[in-house]
C-alpha cells in the first residue's frame, strides 16, 4: 500500500463518490478520513467490500451508546473539569470568527473519534482472525437504529496546513507533539488542523501536555479501549473481513498483508493515543458531544 496515495473527495466520481457520501452520512461528520481516501486509492474494490461489511456496525443504538460512553470514560478517568482548561475566544490570540471555525472543526474530530476507534478494532481483530461479536447482545438496542439527533450536524469540514509548512512559531510545540506520539515525521490530521491557529495550539498544548503524559491519561486510554472492546464483543452484526473472507473476494496475499499492517499501526501502534486525545481537545473549546445517551 502506498500511504501517500489518496483519492480526495473532489476527485471521486461514480460509485467512489457515492461511497464517500455514504461514509459521511453514516459517520455523521462532514469528512472522509485519511484511511478511507488511502484505501480507495490503493484498493478500490476491496474498500467497497470492506465498507459494506462494517457499515451496519455504526448504525445501531448500541453503537450510539458506545460512542458517548467512549467520551465519558476519558473525561471521568481524567477528572477533566479539574485538569483540562476551557478557553473562551477572548482568552486566545484568535479572532472571534476564527474561534468559531476552530470549534466547529474540532467538533468534527470529536464526532469521528469513537467511530474510528471501533473501525480500527473491528478490522484489526478480523484481519488477525480474532473474534468479532462472539457474545452478541439480545437487547432491543443491539439492532435498533441510532437516534437521529446524536452527533448530527455539529461539526464543520476540517481544513489543515501541510505537514511540511507548519508555522515557525509552532516548531517547539510540534516537536513536543511528535515526541509524545513517538512520531519521527508526519503529523496526524487533528494537529494539522489545529496548527491553522497557532494562538490556540501553542498555549493549549502547553496546558494539556502534562495531563496527556500522566498515568491518568494512560488509564483513560485503557478504559476507552475497554468500552470499544465491550461493544465489538457484543455486536449483533459480524463483518466478514478475515483473511479467508478477503481471499474469497479476490484479494491478493500482499494486499491483505498491507491492510494488516495498516490497521495494526492505527489500533496498536505509535499513534494509538491520537483518537483518545480528540475528546480532550474538544473539551478545551467547549465543542464536545454528549456523555450519555439517555
Amino acid at each position: 500500500m502506498d500511504r501517500n496515495k489518496q483519492l480526495y473527495e473532489t476527485d471521486a466520481t461514480g460509485w467512489q463518490r457515492g461511497l464517500y457520501e455514504d461514509v459521511k452520512r453514516t459517520f455523521r461528520a462532514p469528512i472522509v478520513n485519511w484511511i478511507f481516501r488511502t484505501m480507495v486509492a490503493n484498493y478500490p474494490d476491496l474498500t467497497r467490500y470492506l465498507w459494506g461489511q462494517v457499515k451496519p456496525v455504526f448504525q445501531t443504538r448500541a453503537f450510539g451508546r458506545t460512542s458517548v460512553a467512549y467520551r465519558a470514560a476519558i473525561y471521568e478517568e481524567l477528572d477533566v473539569e479539574s485538569r483540562i482548561p476551557r478557553y473562551r475566544g477572548g482568552e486566545l490570540d484568535v479572532s472571534p470568527a476564527e474561534f468559531a471555525e476552530l470549534r466547529g472543526q474540532i467538533a468534527t474530530y470529536d464526532v469521528v473519534g469513537p467511530r474510528l476507534a471501533v473501525l480500527f478494532e473491528v478490522v484489526d481483530r478480523s484481519l488477525n482472525d480474532r473474534p468479532v461479536g462472539p457474545k452478541p447482545k439480545r437487547t432491543t438496542e443491539a439492532c435498533e437504529p441510532m437516534p437521529s439527533w446524536l452527533d448530527r450536524d455539529r461539526g464543520r469540514p476540517p481544513t489543515m496546513v501541510d505537514a511540511e509548512a507548519i508555522p515557525t512559531e509552532l516548531e517547539d510545540t510540534i516537536a513536543s507533539i511528535r515526541r509524545f506520539h513517538g512520531l519521527e515525521s508526519g503529523l496526524p490530521s487533528i494537529y494539522r488542523t489545529m496548527a491553522q491557529w497557532p494562538g490556540y495550539l501553542g498555549p493549549m498544548w502547553a496546558d494539556v501536555e502534562p495531563t496527556l503524559e500522566s498515568d491518568a491519561f494512560d488509564s483513560a486510554v485503557d478504559r476507552a479501549n475497554g468500552v470499544v472492546d465491550d461493544y465489538v464483543d457484543s455486536m449483533a452484526y459480524t463483518p466478514q473481513l478475515t483473511p479467508d473472507a478477503l481471499d474469497k473476494q479476490g484479494a491478493e496475499a500482499s494486499t491483505i498483508e498491507g491492510l494488516v499492517e495498516l490497521f495494526e499501526m492505527f489500533n496498536r501502534g505509535a499513534i494509538e493515543k491520537v483518537v483518545p486525545a480528540l475528546p480532550v481537545f474538544a473539551y478545551t473549546v467547549d465543542s464536545e458531544g454528549a456523555r450519555q445517551l439517555g
